[in-house]
Protein backbone atom coordinates (compact mmCIF):
# COMPACT_ATOMS: atom_id res chain seq x y z
CA UNK A 1 0.00 0.00 0.00
CA UNK A 2 1.39 3.49 -0.96
CA UNK A 3 0.76 6.67 0.96
CA UNK A 4 1.92 9.60 -0.78
CA UNK A 5 3.62 12.59 1.08
CA UNK A 6 3.42 15.88 -0.70
CA UNK A 7 7.31 17.02 0.46
CA UNK A 8 10.17 15.58 -1.73
CA UNK A 9 12.30 13.90 -0.34
CA UNK A 10 15.60 16.47 -0.89
CA UNK A 11 14.00 19.85 -1.62
CA UNK A 12 15.03 20.30 -5.14
CA UNK A 13 15.70 23.86 -6.26
CA UNK A 14 16.64 25.83 -9.00
CA UNK A 15 18.12 28.87 -10.05
CA UNK A 16 16.67 29.82 -13.48
CA UNK A 17 14.65 27.97 -16.01
CA UNK A 18 16.98 25.75 -18.92
CA UNK A 19 14.51 24.22 -21.12
CA UNK A 20 17.63 23.10 -22.95
CA UNK A 21 18.97 20.95 -19.35
CA UNK A 22 15.55 20.07 -18.79
CA UNK A 23 14.94 18.20 -22.32
CA UNK A 24 18.50 16.24 -21.60
CA UNK A 25 17.34 15.51 -17.93
CA UNK A 26 14.36 13.69 -19.37
CA UNK A 27 16.90 11.00 -19.76
CA UNK A 28 16.56 10.14 -16.08
CA UNK A 29 12.77 10.42 -15.87
CA UNK A 30 12.05 8.29 -18.87
CA UNK A 31 15.11 6.77 -20.17
CA UNK A 32 16.58 3.29 -20.23
CA UNK A 33 18.80 4.26 -17.26
CA UNK A 34 16.28 6.34 -15.09
CA UNK A 35 14.49 5.96 -12.01
CA UNK A 36 10.85 5.15 -13.60
CA UNK A 37 13.08 2.07 -14.98
CA UNK A 38 14.48 1.41 -11.80
CA UNK A 39 11.37 1.69 -10.17
CA UNK A 40 9.87 -0.91 -12.29
CA UNK A 41 12.97 -2.96 -11.91
CA UNK A 42 13.01 -3.44 -8.42
CA UNK A 43 9.07 -3.69 -7.67
CA UNK A 44 8.50 -6.50 -10.39
CA UNK A 45 11.82 -8.46 -8.87
CA UNK A 46 10.04 -8.02 -5.26
CA UNK A 47 7.13 -10.17 -6.42
CA UNK A 48 9.08 -13.65 -6.89
CA UNK A 49 11.50 -13.17 -3.62
CA UNK A 50 8.68 -12.92 -1.55
CA UNK A 51 8.23 -16.31 -0.98
CA UNK A 52 11.50 -17.69 -0.53
CA UNK A 53 14.04 -14.56 0.58
CA UNK A 54 11.00 -12.41 2.33
CA UNK A 55 14.13 -9.91 3.62
CA UNK A 56 15.15 -9.29 0.11
CA UNK A 57 11.42 -8.54 -0.82
CA UNK A 58 11.25 -6.27 1.89
CA UNK A 59 14.45 -4.33 0.71
CA UNK A 60 13.28 -4.21 -3.13
CA UNK A 61 10.16 -2.72 -2.01
CA UNK A 62 11.97 0.11 -0.27
CA UNK A 63 14.56 1.04 -2.55
CA UNK A 64 11.57 0.73 -5.28
CA UNK A 65 9.64 3.00 -2.83
CA UNK A 66 12.58 5.48 -2.82
CA UNK A 67 13.38 5.29 -6.60
CA UNK A 68 9.53 6.51 -7.14
CA UNK A 69 10.71 9.32 -4.76
CA UNK A 70 13.62 10.45 -6.90
CA UNK A 71 11.57 10.06 -10.06
CA UNK A 72 9.04 12.54 -8.64
CA UNK A 73 11.69 14.72 -7.62
CA UNK A 74 13.50 14.71 -11.18
CA UNK A 75 9.95 15.51 -12.74
CA UNK A 76 9.76 18.48 -10.24
CA UNK A 77 13.22 19.90 -11.32
CA UNK A 78 11.98 19.50 -15.04
CA UNK A 79 9.32 21.28 -14.57
CA UNK A 80 10.99 23.96 -12.76
CA UNK A 81 13.43 24.43 -15.30
CA UNK A 82 10.54 25.10 -17.82
CA UNK A 83 9.02 27.98 -15.77
CA UNK A 84 8.10 30.47 -18.25
CA UNK A 85 8.33 28.06 -21.08
CA UNK A 86 4.78 26.10 -20.78
CA UNK A 87 2.68 27.80 -21.94
CA UNK A 88 2.86 30.42 -24.31
CA UNK A 89 6.41 31.05 -24.39
CA UNK A 90 6.62 32.40 -27.79
CA UNK A 91 4.33 35.18 -26.10
CA UNK A 92 5.86 35.99 -22.78
CA UNK A 93 6.88 39.36 -21.74
CA UNK A 94 10.38 40.96 -22.06
CA UNK A 95 10.54 41.33 -18.45
CA UNK A 96 9.27 37.65 -17.72
CA UNK A 97 11.63 35.50 -15.86
CA UNK A 98 12.82 33.12 -19.03
CA UNK A 99 13.80 36.39 -20.97
CA UNK A 100 16.07 37.43 -18.03
CA UNK A 101 18.09 34.74 -19.33
CA UNK A 102 18.32 35.24 -22.61
CA UNK A 103 19.46 38.31 -24.83
CA UNK A 104 16.54 39.51 -27.30
CA UNK A 105 14.68 37.96 -29.75
CA UNK A 106 17.15 36.00 -31.46
CA UNK A 107 17.81 34.33 -28.55
CA UNK A 108 15.19 33.19 -27.47
CA UNK A 109 14.17 31.57 -30.56
CA UNK A 110 17.22 29.88 -30.46
CA UNK A 111 16.59 28.62 -27.16
CA UNK A 112 13.32 27.67 -28.16
CA UNK A 113 14.54 25.75 -31.47
CA UNK A 114 16.81 23.84 -29.63
CA UNK A 115 14.80 22.87 -26.45
CA UNK A 116 11.62 22.26 -27.93
CA UNK A 117 12.14 21.19 -31.69
CA UNK A 118 15.20 18.72 -30.70
CA UNK A 119 12.49 16.33 -28.76
CA UNK A 120 9.40 17.76 -30.82
CA UNK A 121 7.64 15.83 -27.79
CA UNK A 122 8.03 18.21 -25.61
CA UNK A 123 6.24 20.94 -27.59
CA UNK A 124 4.01 19.00 -29.68
CA UNK A 125 2.42 16.23 -27.84
CA UNK A 126 3.10 17.04 -23.81
CA UNK A 127 3.11 21.10 -24.74
CA UNK A 128 6.44 20.72 -22.21
CA UNK A 129 4.87 18.87 -19.67
CA UNK A 130 7.04 16.03 -18.14
CA UNK A 131 6.40 12.47 -19.67
CA UNK A 132 8.07 8.77 -19.42
CA UNK A 133 10.44 9.66 -22.21
CA UNK A 134 13.69 10.25 -22.82
CA UNK A 135 16.44 13.43 -23.74
CA UNK A 136 14.91 12.17 -27.57
CA UNK A 137 11.29 11.78 -27.01
CA UNK A 138 11.85 7.66 -27.31
CA UNK A 139 8.83 6.78 -24.97
CA UNK A 140 9.59 4.54 -21.57
CA UNK A 141 9.59 0.37 -22.68
CA UNK A 142 9.00 -2.21 -20.40
CA UNK A 143 11.73 -3.85 -22.16
CA UNK A 144 14.36 -1.71 -20.03
CA UNK A 145 13.30 -3.81 -16.90
CA UNK A 146 15.21 -7.01 -15.89
CA UNK A 147 13.84 -9.39 -14.00
CA UNK A 148 14.80 -12.83 -14.25
CA UNK A 149 13.42 -14.78 -11.80
CA UNK A 150 16.63 -16.05 -9.95
CA UNK A 151 17.04 -13.03 -6.97
CA UNK A 152 20.85 -13.98 -7.58
CA UNK A 153 20.67 -12.59 -11.19
CA UNK A 154 18.30 -9.82 -10.61
CA UNK A 155 21.08 -8.11 -8.13
CA UNK A 156 23.54 -8.35 -10.23
CA UNK A 157 21.14 -7.09 -12.47
CA UNK A 158 20.48 -4.36 -9.92
CA UNK A 159 24.83 -3.67 -9.06
CA UNK A 160 24.69 -2.62 -13.03
CA UNK A 161 21.50 -0.68 -13.32
CA UNK A 162 22.79 1.35 -10.28
CA UNK A 163 26.27 1.96 -11.99
CA UNK A 164 24.88 3.07 -15.07
CA UNK A 165 22.83 5.34 -13.54
CA UNK A 166 25.57 6.70 -11.48
CA UNK A 167 27.28 7.34 -13.92
CA UNK A 168 24.56 9.36 -16.45
CA UNK A 169 23.80 11.74 -13.04
CA UNK A 170 27.76 12.58 -13.89
CA UNK A 171 27.65 13.25 -17.04
CA UNK A 172 24.43 15.32 -16.31
CA UNK A 173 26.55 17.12 -14.00
CA UNK A 174 29.20 18.56 -16.96
CA UNK A 175 25.74 20.38 -18.77
CA UNK A 176 24.49 22.42 -16.44
CA UNK A 177 26.18 25.39 -13.66
CA UNK A 178 23.38 25.94 -11.61
CA UNK A 179 24.84 25.04 -8.15
CA UNK A 180 21.05 24.16 -7.10
CA UNK A 181 20.40 21.53 -9.72
CA UNK A 182 24.12 20.17 -9.02
CA UNK A 183 23.01 19.51 -5.31
CA UNK A 184 19.98 17.94 -6.51
CA UNK A 185 21.70 15.45 -9.04
CA UNK A 186 24.72 14.98 -6.47
CA UNK A 187 22.22 13.50 -4.15
CA UNK A 188 20.41 11.56 -6.46
CA UNK A 189 23.98 10.17 -7.53
CA UNK A 190 24.73 9.34 -4.24
CA UNK A 191 21.55 7.63 -3.76
CA UNK A 192 22.60 5.29 -6.54
CA UNK A 193 26.41 4.80 -4.96
CA UNK A 194 24.06 3.49 -1.74
CA UNK A 195 21.91 1.21 -3.45
CA UNK A 196 24.36 -0.23 -5.25
CA UNK A 197 25.85 -1.44 -1.15
CA UNK A 198 22.75 -2.60 -0.29
CA UNK A 199 22.66 -5.09 -3.27
CA UNK A 200 25.72 -5.95 -3.20
CA UNK A 201 25.42 -6.39 0.73
CA UNK A 202 22.10 -8.78 0.03
CA UNK A 203 23.89 -10.97 -2.63
CA UNK A 204 26.46 -11.58 -0.41
CA UNK A 205 24.13 -12.74 2.27
CA UNK A 206 22.83 -15.32 0.14
CA UNK A 207 25.17 -18.44 -0.15
CA UNK A 208 25.70 -20.00 -2.56
CA UNK A 209 25.16 -17.83 -5.05
CA UNK A 210 27.47 -18.50 -7.62
CA UNK A 211 26.76 -19.98 -10.70
CA UNK A 212 24.00 -18.35 -11.00
CA UNK A 213 20.70 -20.71 -11.43
CA UNK A 214 20.34 -24.73 -10.27
CA UNK A 215 22.78 -26.16 -13.33
CA UNK A 216 26.63 -26.24 -12.08
CA UNK A 217 29.28 -25.49 -15.44
CA UNK A 218 30.09 -28.14 -17.06
CA UNK A 219 33.65 -29.33 -16.75
CA UNK A 220 34.50 -30.55 -19.97
CA UNK A 221 34.65 -27.00 -20.92
CA UNK A 222 34.65 -24.72 -17.70
CA UNK A 223 38.40 -23.91 -17.96
CA UNK A 224 39.65 -23.21 -21.52
CA UNK A 225 39.72 -19.76 -22.02
CA UNK A 226 41.04 -18.60 -26.08
CA UNK A 227 43.37 -16.53 -28.09
CA UNK A 228 41.41 -15.18 -30.45
CA UNK A 229 43.04 -11.95 -31.65
CA UNK A 230 47.15 -11.22 -32.33
CA UNK A 231 48.63 -10.18 -29.61
CA UNK A 232 46.35 -11.47 -26.42
CA UNK A 233 47.32 -9.96 -23.29
CA UNK A 234 47.82 -12.16 -20.06
CA UNK A 235 46.47 -11.46 -16.99
CA UNK A 236 43.87 -13.08 -13.69
CA UNK A 237 41.16 -13.51 -16.51
CA UNK A 238 43.09 -15.86 -18.90
CA UNK A 239 45.78 -17.27 -16.08
CA UNK A 240 46.14 -18.53 -13.40
CA UNK A 241 43.43 -19.74 -10.48
CA UNK A 242 39.53 -19.34 -11.59
CA UNK A 243 38.11 -17.63 -8.27
CA UNK A 244 36.72 -19.71 -6.16
CA UNK A 245 36.04 -22.52 -8.36
CA UNK A 246 39.03 -24.48 -7.33
CA UNK A 247 40.83 -24.75 -10.35
CA UNK A 248 42.94 -22.76 -13.03
CA UNK A 249 42.51 -21.37 -16.57
CA UNK A 250 43.87 -23.56 -19.96
CA UNK A 251 45.03 -20.88 -22.41
CA UNK A 252 44.61 -22.43 -25.83
CA UNK A 253 47.10 -21.04 -28.26
CA UNK A 254 45.66 -21.54 -31.11
CA UNK A 255 42.01 -22.27 -30.76
CA UNK A 256 41.81 -23.58 -34.70
CA UNK A 257 44.15 -26.16 -34.14
CA UNK A 258 42.09 -27.61 -30.88
CA UNK A 259 38.75 -27.48 -32.51
CA UNK A 260 39.43 -29.65 -35.61
CA UNK A 261 41.83 -31.97 -33.23
CA UNK A 262 38.78 -32.20 -30.72
CA UNK A 263 36.48 -32.48 -33.35
CA UNK A 264 34.17 -29.68 -31.92
CA UNK A 265 34.99 -30.15 -28.00
CA UNK A 266 33.38 -33.89 -28.63
CA UNK A 267 36.89 -35.70 -28.54
CA UNK A 268 38.78 -34.60 -25.50
CA UNK A 269 42.42 -35.28 -24.61
CA UNK A 270 41.24 -35.66 -21.25
CA UNK A 271 39.14 -37.90 -19.01
CA UNK A 272 36.18 -35.71 -17.65
CA UNK A 273 33.52 -38.93 -16.57
CA UNK A 274 34.64 -38.40 -12.85
CA UNK A 275 33.85 -34.80 -12.66
CA UNK A 276 30.76 -34.96 -15.22
CA UNK A 277 29.27 -37.07 -12.44
CA UNK A 278 29.72 -35.58 -10.07
CA UNK A 279 28.45 -31.86 -11.46
CA UNK A 280 25.68 -33.93 -12.43
CA UNK A 281 25.05 -34.95 -8.77
CA UNK A 282 25.37 -31.38 -7.45
CA UNK A 283 23.09 -30.23 -10.12
CA UNK A 284 20.52 -32.80 -8.66
CA UNK A 285 21.22 -31.76 -5.49
CA UNK A 286 21.20 -28.41 -6.11
CA UNK A 287 17.26 -28.67 -7.81
CA UNK A 288 16.19 -30.16 -4.45
CA UNK A 289 17.76 -27.16 -2.70
CA UNK A 290 15.96 -24.63 -4.76
CA UNK A 291 13.05 -26.00 -4.99
CA UNK A 292 12.42 -27.01 -1.20
CA UNK A 293 13.30 -23.46 -0.43
CA UNK A 294 10.28 -21.96 -2.25
CA UNK A 295 7.87 -24.90 -1.37
CA UNK A 296 9.13 -24.64 2.28
CA UNK A 297 8.06 -20.96 2.43
CA UNK A 298 4.75 -21.33 1.09
CA UNK A 299 1.63 -21.63 3.05
CA UNK A 300 -0.35 -24.47 2.89
CA UNK A 301 -4.11 -24.08 2.22
CA UNK A 302 -5.60 -20.36 1.29
CA UNK A 303 -2.77 -18.17 0.10
CA UNK A 304 -2.85 -14.67 1.47
CA UNK A 305 -0.42 -12.58 0.97
CA UNK A 306 -0.54 -10.14 3.59
CA UNK A 307 -1.01 -10.61 6.85
CA UNK A 308 -2.78 -8.18 9.17
CA UNK A 309 -2.02 -7.24 12.39
CA UNK A 310 -1.25 -10.09 14.69
CA UNK A 311 -3.13 -12.29 12.28
CA UNK A 312 -1.67 -15.24 11.03
CA UNK A 313 -3.01 -17.23 7.87
CA UNK A 314 -2.97 -21.10 9.80
CA UNK A 315 -2.59 -24.00 7.26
Amino acid sequence: MFHHVKDLQFNARVSRPDPRFANLLLEQFGGENGELAAAMQYFTQAFGAKVPHPDKYDMLMDIATEEFSHLEIVGATIQMLLKGVNGELKNAADSSEIMQVLNGKAAKEDIIHEAVFANPQFGIITGGGVTPRNSQGIPWCASYIHSNGDLTVDLRSNLASESRAKLVYEHLMKFTEDPYIHETLSFLMTREVTHYKMFEAALNSIQPNFPPGVLAADPRYLQNVYNLSDGTIRGPWNEGEIKGMGKEFNYVEDPIAQVQETEGQTKLPDDFSAEVKESEKLNKDMSKIKSAEVKNAEPKGVAQWSAYGAEKVQA
